[in-house]
């Protein structure tokens, strides 16, 4: 041997296939960390231990803008859900209630991770949220209750996360 690698070495060949950076970078992710402790004066989650939980501000804390009420006030969503259909025409308040229900329990626990607005149309209604994970989530919540179509997709700028279910 040589010590040459050839072509048809898949086994030492480099993944291409993972990302090491990001394609985009998100505007609303921390380049550092806030000191701790940090308050948010919209929500009163707190910073503390290196993330963003809810609880009590310690005296003094230093206030900020969490990452979701930030893209709240700007009106920038991580995520799309769009809802359609004959089915979701006819059962539209009972796929809202799992939609926020959802919601509620994920922002429980992730503070960061919230609706931000529901406008209904005529024949579709579309939900906007503060992170791509919960807006994947519901779209998988909503096809194993309710079957249905899923699509996922990312924008070409990969920073907002479109899921369109139908039934």
């Amino acid at each position: 041997m040589t010590g040459r690698k050839k072509g048809g070495d898949y086994i030492h060949q480099p993944r291409r296939d993972r990302m090491d950076e990001e394609r985009v970078s998100d505007p609303y992710r921390a380049r550092g960390k806030w000191p701790e402790p940090t308050a948010c004066p919209e929500c009163g989650a707190i910073f503390h231990h290196g993330h963003w939980q809810w609880g009590a501000a310690a005296p003094g804390a230093a206030q900020h803008l969490c990452p979701a009420c930030q893209r709240m006030r700007d009106r920038v969503p991580a995520g799309q859900l769009t809802l359609s259909g004959q089915f979701f025409t006819e059962h539209r308040e009972e796929v809202l209630h799992l939609v926020r229900n959802a919601e509620s329990k994920a922002r429980a626990e992730h503070p960061l991770e919230r609706i931000m607005d529901i406008k209904e149309e005529a024949d579709h209604t579309v939900v906007t949220f503060t992170d791509a994970h919960l807006v994947h989530g519901i779209g998988e919540a909503l096809h194993h209750a309710y079957q249905g179509e899923l699509d996922s997709r990312y924008t070409d700028e990969g920073d907002l996360l479109r899921v369109a279910w139908s039934r």
